[in-house]
């Protein structure tokens, strides 16, 4: 057999090596980030953009942890820090359906980004409303896009009211939202949640594949100071950013009393990333939106049952059981430990 030249055998390494880039861009599952960033906002949209299991189509983004305005300049920084100006960002929702909106400067700083200052965008908003974004790119891939919320849901519940076709055209939803274990927002609300619950109502109602990553599995989920120490070993834009969000968050938890930061928003992309660092089981949850306390509320039927009852004269008397059909895969459980270690190394140096 002929012997190949050393030029013939760059040429065919190029090609091998081209075309396993090219499945691996091709396997890469597509996502749609709706975000409010926010300071684990931006980690976790920093984490997507450094994992080639994901092909980030869009960042959509909604009001919440910062006024909308805010949160596009926040998510056309981060897209300009990670060089990914081909990602579209767009400017959706600027309050929820309903009530008046409330911001979490508080939690994330004045500029939402752990008051952490960016150089100014280099990339530009793309002039289509989020909604109508999200729409356009559900029909150019049908049964191809994962909606990952991790904001209030009314960018998605404006999409689905709509064109509620887009429920069977829908890969699956992952939303970071919701608790089946007490909010934070108030006792009984998580805060993307409480922020629009009548989206989130009509998000949960709509009968798509929706998995919910709520806080009782991201406030297990924790980014301590060793892990924040670990990330700075290494330098590089992204990672250095990263550290000094992190040292905000870490901060900010340890003065609440935390060991360390939930990792809220990017559990949810580590979840799209390997579903096997949650374990989940398959819940009935309903979104209360009248409940003096409860209101914003995930309530799960952890039986997927009711009792039923009948009138008896003068009262009722149970009867029996009612079966509900699960709606969400619950999170349940995460594997803290192993997510951290995905996360630093996905950062590390970048």
């Amino acid at each position: 057999m002929k012997r190949l030249g050393r030029y013939s055998v760059f040429v065919v390494c190029w090609f091998i090596c081209a075309a396993a880039g090219m499945s691996a861009a091709a396997d890469a599952r597509k996502i749609i980030l709706d975000t409010d960033p926010g300071a684990d906002d931006a980690i976790a949209i920093l984490l997507a953009l450094n994992s080639p299991e994901l092909d980030v189509k869009a960042l959509t983004v909604v009001a919440g942890n910062v006024v909308v305005e805010q949160g596009v300049k926040n998510a056309l920084k981060l897209v300009s820090l990670a060089g990914r100006c081909e990602v579209p960002v767009a400017r959706g929702a600027s309050r929820p359906l309903v009530q008046k909106l409330v911001t979490a400067e508080f939690f994330h700083g004045a500029n939402g980004l752990g008051n952490v200052e960016l150089s100014a965008p280099a990339c530009a908003a793309d002039p289509r409303f989020a909604p109508d974004l999200i729409l356009e790119l559900i029909h150019q891939y049908p049964h191809e896009i994962t909606l990952v919320p991790v904001g209030p849901l009314t960018n998605i519940a404006l999409a689905l009211r709509k064109d509620p076709s887009i429920v069977g055209l829908v890969k699956e939803v992952v939303l970071m939202g919701g608790s089946i274990a007490g909010g934070n927002a108030t006792a009984a609300a998580e805060a993307n949640i409480y922020n629009d619950p009548e989206a989130a109502r009509a998000v949960f109602e709509a009968g798509w594949p929706l998995t919910m990553v709520g806080l009782n599995v991201t406030e297990k989920t924790l980014f301590t100071r060793a892990d924040r120490n670990r990330l700075a070993r290494s330098q590089g834009r992204e990672n250095d950013f990263a550290v000094r969000v992190l040292d905000f968050l870490v901060d900010r938890a340890s003065g609440l009393g935390a060991g360390g930061t939930p990792m809220h928003d990017p559990l949810a992309v580590g979840a799209v990333i390997d579903r096997s660092l949650i374990t989940t089981r398959d819940m009935w949850v309903e979104v209360e939106t009248r409940g003096e306390f409860t209101r914003g509320e995930t309530v799960a039927s952890r039986h997927n049952s009711s009792d039923r009852k009948v009138w008896r004269g003068d009262h009722y008397s149970i009867d029996g059981i009612e079966k509900v059909e699960p709606n969400v895969h619950v999170a349940v459980e995460s594997d803290a430990r192993r997510f951290i270690d995905l996360f630093i190394s996905r950062l590390a140096g970048k």
